[in-house]
């Protein structure tokens, strides 16, 4: 399961009432790794002034890799969590997660990040089967 949702969140999505803090904060319940490295790197783009930050370090568990990959590869929770947070969020190998802040000058950078060359010369033996 992706998320764990309360009877109350599930009771307004089939009324068809859903709103996106709400779900927004049953992410940051459901998959507190991700949330916080996503928040860190957030926060790190703010604090040094700079429009990208990356993770490179591996998740401590296969827990926490998997609570990564539930939130990057679900449209809907990746998507929330961009507006959110007001950045463009990118996805290499089983853990490395890029924030991007929203410009016209970053879109150079984005596209070079999410480029076929980057995810081929981003790969390593011991990142194969994460």
């Amino acid at each position: 399961m992706s998320l764990d949702v309360s009877p109350a969140l599930l009771e307004k999505a089939e009324r068809g009432e859903v709103d996106e803090r709400e779900f927004v904060d049953c992410v940051r319940v459901s998959l507190p790794y991700a949330w916080e490295l996503i928040s860190s790197l957030v926060a790190q783009v703010q604090v040094d002034g700079t429009d990208f930050a990356d993770n490179q370090v591996p998740p401590p568990s296969e827990r926490e890799r998997g609570q990564l990959l539930r939130a990057m590869a679900s449209d809907a929770i990746r998507g929330s969590l961009e507006r959110h947070f007001g950045v463009r969020l990118a996805f290499q190998n089983c853990h490395r997660v890029a924030v991007f802040t929203s410009s016209e000058a970053n879109e150079e950078r984005h596209r070079r990040f999410t480029s076929i060359r980057a995810q081929l010369l981003n790969q390593s033996p011991e990142l194969r089967d994460c």
